[in-house]
């Protein structure tokens, strides 16, 4: 893995596919374990959870349904602290259990309006299913179900995160080189 430069700042490899790989396979393993036949909704939020909700959804052992939501509350590399949501949750989850597939938990906030959303429309259970967590930067009490990895409170970009919409396609995870130059 080679260091990456997006807008001026250089990023360097953090964690590569095959241990990311690995990971989400637990992940899928488990939630397989947990949900056996009550045909579980996953609710990937994009952009970024995308690569990690397709990959989780494949390893799954048992039958599920996977839908997309679209939220915002990043520009550049810090979080805005305002959330928008951009494209709602259309599905009837009354009764369901319902999964929030979600990149990075940062701050927290986006993760906290969207379990309060889609718990006031009657799901069986809300669970959370992260790639990366961020502990030392939350704001609000979130305890994702399942994380992929806890990271310090570094910028990252890769397998869907992104600095302004580049370097999602990135198949490993690249953290903030020191300087970021």
């Amino acid at each position: 893995m080679k260091r990456k430069t997006y807008q001026g700042l250089t990023f360097r490899p953090f964690i590569e596919k095959e241990e990311i790989l690995a990971r989400v396979s637990e992940i899928g393993r488990e939630i397989s374990m947990r949900y056996g036949d009550s045909y579980p909704l996953l609710v990937c939020v994009l952009n970024g959870a995308a690569p990690f909700a397709v990959d989780l959804f494949r390893s799954l052992d048992i039958d599920a349904e996977i839908t997309f939501i679209r939220m915002r509350s990043y520009e550049g590399t810090s979080s805005t602290g305002n959330v928008k949501q951009i494209m709602g949750l259309e599905d009837d989850i009354k009764g369901r259990h319902v999964i929030i597939v979600e990149d990075i938990i940062d701050s927290g906030l986006t993760m906290a309006r969207l379990v309060d959303e889609i718990s006031s429309r009657g799901p069986a259970s809300v669970s959370i299913a992260t790639l990366l967590l961020k502990p030392s930067s939350l704001k609000v009490d979130i305890r994702p179900d399942w994380t992929g990895f806890e990271i310090p409170a570094d910028f990252i970009i890769g397998y869907g995160l992104d600095i302004d919409g580049r370097g999602r396609n990135l198949n490993d995870i690249y953290t903030l080189a020191e300087g970021g130059a």
